[in-house]
């Protein structure tokens, strides 16, 4: 059963100039995107910076207004109901964010930090605030005496539990996993995700895990969705991603993976250029301008998500085999 549905998802922002305040131009972050995601279950979104992974997270959360789309949870349309009545909605959808430190009020203790959304939600009695907090700190793996400090007391790994804590207070059914280990030590990377799976496992939760990496993507993720230039090109099962990528730019991030064992050899594919500015997105399949196997069509035609089940891919290539063997 679906928890999330997303439907020809966009959004738009216009740029104006600094003095004027006179309008330069359109930044088309996110452009035209579907996916959906079961109850219990984790859909990896992969990209670039600049793909517009984080914004589709924020817009899903309402923190952005889509400019077009819907947004489904449980199969409610929650993308333009009122904010009054969103706010009842607010504790079923949380979000973990890269950087903890950086939306964790240096000047509250973990205890009010924890307790504030306690209250706003009514998710417990107030007598019961401080034992609720205690369970939030040791199902993160933190201890009841770490609730009278302050963020700036706690290394990174351990500001990331708390910003989990935090999230899981409201008892969500959804969370966005904004980057969540990006910004850590790769040992302390595979205990925060450990501690994400279990939690899931014991909660039954459904993440969107947003992540600039495959390596990261393929220990968390039943599905995944590839997304370059604000459009997802290649999406489908875990394992038949990293088995039988298709998309050109799905095989250039598989190559740039790293390898846990030094002696293995992989052919690694180089991407032409940076990825362009969402101002300029070029015409026809955007990858062109950086895809080594561009053909004529891929700089005029932009191509449409196709495949069977929850396969699909966005290439010229694709088509062109799908088709051949269609006609054979």
């Amino acid at each position: 059963m679906e928890i999330i549905r997303v439907e020809n998802l966009h959004k738009k922002f216009t740029l104006k100039s600094k003095i004027l305040e006179i309008p330069t131009g359109l930044v088309h972050a996110v452009n035209g995107v579907d996916f959906s995601i079961d109850k219990g279950k984790t859909l990896g979104l992969v990209g670039e910076s600049g793909s517009g992974k984080s914004t589709t997270g924020r817009l899903l959360l309402r923190l952005l207004q889509p400019t077009e789309g819907r947004v489904y949870l449980e199969g409610r349309d929650i993308s333009e109901i009122k904010n009054r009545e969103f706010r009842k909605i607010r504790k079923d959808i949380q979000m973990v964010f890269q950087n903890p430190y950086a939306v964790l009020d240096y000047k509250m203790t973990i205890e009010d930090i924890l307790t504030q959304p306690l209250h706003i939600h009514k998710i417990v009695h107030p007598l019961e605030y401080s034992k609720e907090v205690e369970r939030l700190l040791r199902i993160v793996g933190l201890s009841k005496k770490d609730r009278k400090k302050f963020p700036h007391e706690f290394s990174g790994g351990q500001r990331q539990r708390i910003g989990i804590a935090r999230a899981l207070s409201t008892k969500p059914k959804f969370v966005v996993c904004d980057e969540p280990v990006s910004a850590l030590d790769v040992s302390v990377q595979s205990q925060i995700i450990n501690l994400l799976k279990e939690l899931q496992e014991e909660f039954h939760l459904s993440y969107l895990f947003i992540a600039h990496g495959l390596n990261v993507i393929k220990h968390v993720s039943d599905q995944v969705a590839v997304m370059y230039l604000g459009k997802i090109v290649e999406k489908g099962d875990v394992e038949a991603i990293f088995q039988r990528p298709k998309h050109p730019y799905t095989i250039a991030l598989m190559s740039a993976s790293p390898i846990p064992d030094p002696e293995a050899k992989r052919e690694r594919t180089h991407l032409k250029k940076e990825i362009p500015s969402a101002l300029e997105i070029p015409s026809g399949c955007s990858f062109h301008n950086r895809c080594p196997k561009k053909m004529d069509i891929c700089e005029r035609v932009t191509p449409k998500l196709i495949g069977e089940g929850d396969y699909q891919v966005a290439c010229h290539l694709v088509e062109g085999v799908a088709s051949h063997g269609s006609s054979a």
